[in-house]
C-alpha cells in the first residue's frame, strides 16, 4: 500500500479492518431494518414483467453456482443470482433510499453479501459483516460526490453499486488492503447510468441495481485473479470525483472513511410511498390537503436543483405520463394522486400497471396535475444540504394562502417509520406470496436471526 493516497488507502482499510464484534449495536440494528425492507421487496417484485424478463434472460445464460434467486429458487453463480435478486429489489421504486448520498444502497449490498454468502458457505454473522462494509463505502463515496454526481444527470445507485458490491465480496472473501483497493478500482471502470429515464421511460432503469452489483462481483473476482486497477481511482485527474462529479475533494477526505466516523446504514429511510424519494416530502405535505381539492386554485412547488432534474421541470413527461417510469418520477402527478387520496404506495402503482387506475388528460389526477407549477429555488440547496425537502405554496379559491414545509419525509432517519409500520409494508408485499405463516417466520429470522445460522438455511425461507 505504499505510494497509494490517503484517500485509497482509507477507503480499502474501511473493510479489511471492519470486524463484526466492534460494530456499533445501531449499525447492526440498520443492517437488520435494510434486509427487512429490502428481502420483502425481492419477493414481492419478482413477478412485475421485468423481473420477469430478467429471470428468463439469466437462466439462459447463468453460470452454474450455489447461490438462490429470490421467489424461484433457481441455483447459478453468485454474480448472477445477485444480478437478478438487486434487480427485483430495485424494481419498483420502493426500496430504501440514503438520502445525503441520494441512493439506494439496500438492493445491492444486500443481494450480494447473501448470494456471497451461499457461495462461500458462509454465516449470518459474515453476511451482516459484508452487507455493512458495502454499505459504509458504497454511501461514503457517494456522500462526497453529492449533490454534482445527480445533477449532472447521472443515476449514483447504478454507479455506487460498483463499489458496494466489490467492498462486500472484499470483505466476505477475506481480501488484504492491497487487493481490497485493486478490486475497488476495478469496479470504477465499469460505472455508468444516467437518468434519462426519468424523461423518456425504459424498464433498464429497473436494472441498474442488478447491472452495478453484478460488475461490482466481477470486479473483486478480478482482483483475486491478479488483475489491477489505477490506485487513484477516487482521487486522481481522471478519477472519480473529477470525471464524474467535476471537481476535486477536500484534501481531509479520508476522514470520512474512519471507523470512528458514525455509520451511514444508522441513517436508512426506508420509504412509505412507491415512487422517487424526491417527491416523498410534497406527497406528505400533500396528504394534509386531502380533500380540500374543490378549494384550491394553484400550487407552486419549490423544488432544489437535483430534484428538478430528476422530477421536474428537466423531466420531459413530468405533466404527461405514459409509462409508469414516469409516473413513479412525475412530481406534479405524485402529489395529485396524495391530495385526492389515491395513495402513492405499492397497490396504487400495481393499479396503474394493470390499467385500473386513470390518469389520462381528462381524469381528475390529470387536471390537478396542470395545476401544479413548480420552481427551482437554489436556496433549497444551501440552506439544506444532502436533504430533500417539500416547498408547498398553495392559492384557495377564496383568496387565502398557505405555506407548508417538510424537510424530514417520513421514513428518513430524522422521521422513521414506526416499527409496526414498516412491519405492515413486510407483510404488504409478501403475504400474497409466500402466505402469513411463512412471512411471519421470515420475518423473525430477520429480526432476531441467529448470527451464526448458515446462510444457505436463511437463504431457503426466501423461496416462494
Amino acid at each position: 500500500m505504499q505510494h497509494i493516497p490517503a484517500l485509497e488507502q482509507s477507503v480499502a482499510q474501511l473493510v479489511t479492518d471492519l470486524e463484526f464484534d466492534s460494530i456499533p449495536t445501531e449499525a447492526i440494528d440498520g443492517a437488520r431494518r435494510l434486509m427487512q425492507d429490502q428481502l420483502a421487496l425481492q419477493v414481492g417484485s419478482a413477478s412485475l414483467p421485468w423481473s420477469r424478463a430478467v429471470l428468463e434472460l439469466t437462466r439462459a445464460t447463468h453460470a452454474p453456482g450455489a447461490a438462490h434467486v429470490t421467489a424461484s429458487g433457481d441455483t447459478m453463480s453468485a454474480a448472477d443470482a445477485a444480478f437478478v435478486n438487486a434487480t427485483f429489489g430495485h424494481g419498483f421504486e420502493y426500496d430504501d433510499a440514503h438520502r445525503a448520498s441520494s441512493s439506494h444502497p439496500g438492493s445491492c449490498v444486500v443481494s450480494a453479501a447473501l448470494a456471497v454468502g451461499e457461495e462461500l458457505g458462509a454465516s449470518m454473522r459474515e453476511v451482516i459483516t459484508g452487507i455493512i462494509a458495502g454499505y459504509e463505502v458504497y454511501t461514503r463515496i457517494g456522500v462526497l460526490a453529492a449533490p454534482q454526481l445527480l445533477e449532472r444527470g447521472f443515476h449514483p445507485h447504478c454507479l455506487l453499486s460498483n463499489f458496494g458490491a466489490a467492498a462486500v465480496v472484499a470483505k466476505m472473501r477475506g481480501f488484504d488492503a492491497e487487493r481490497t483497493l485493486h478490486a475497488l478500482s476495478i469496479a470504477f471502470s465499469h460505472c455508468s447510468g444516467t437518468t434519462e429515464y426519468t424523461s423518456t421511460g425504459g424498464s433498464v432503469k429497473r436494472l441498474h441495481s442488478g447491472i452495478g452489483t453484478r460488475n461490482g462481483i466481477r470486479a473483486a473476482d478480478m482482483a483475486a485473479a491478479g488483475i489491477t486497477g489505477p490506485t487513484t481511482f477516487l482521487s486522481g485527474a481522471k478519477g472519480f470525483y473529477r470525471t464524474f462529479v467535476g471537481r476535486d475533494v477536500a484534501d481531509d477526505a479520508d476522514a470520512a472513511f474512519s471507523l470512528d466516523s458514525p455509520f451511514e446504514i444508522t441513517k436508512i429511510w426506508i420509504k412509505p410511498y412507491c415512487c422517487c424519494g424526491i417527491n416523498h416530502a410534497y406527497i406528505d405535505g400533500a396528504r394534509q390537503l386531502s380533500g380540500r381539492t374543490a378549494d384550491i386554485e394553484t400550487i407552486e412547488l419549490g423544488i432544489q436543483t437535483g430534484g428538478d432534474v430528476v422530477i421536474g421541470n428537466k423531466n420531459a413527461n413530468a405533466y404527461a405520463p405514459q409509462t409508469i417510469e414516469h409516473l413513479q418520477y412525475s412530481l406534479p402527478f405524485q402529489f395529485a394522486l396524495s391530495v385526492l387520496g389515491l395513495g402513492n404506495g405499492f397497490r396504487t402503482h400495481h393499479d396503474y400497471l394493470a390499467g385500473r387506475l386513470d390518469l389520462s388528460e381528462g381524469s381528475d389526477v390529470a387536471a390537478l396535475a396542470r395545476r401544479v407549477k413548480i420552481e427551482v429555488k437554489p436556496e433549497l440547496d444551501t440552506a439544506y444540504p444532502g436533504k430533500w425537502v417539500g416547498d408547498i405554496t398553495i392559492g384557495y379559491t377564496d383568496g387565502t394562502s398557505e405555506k407548508i414545509f417538510v424537510d424530514s419525509p417520513l421514513g428518513t432517519a430524522e422521521n422513521p417509520m414506526s416499527p409496526q409500520d414498516l412491519d405492515a409494508k413486510f407483510r404488504d408485499v409478501t403475504v400474497s406470496d409466500l402466505g402469513a405463516e411463512r412471512s411471519a417466520e421470515l420475518l423473525q429470522a430477520i429480526i432476531a436471526g441467529d448470527p451464526d445460522q448458515p446462510a444457505s438455511e436463511f437463504a431457503a425461507l426466501l423461496r416462494v
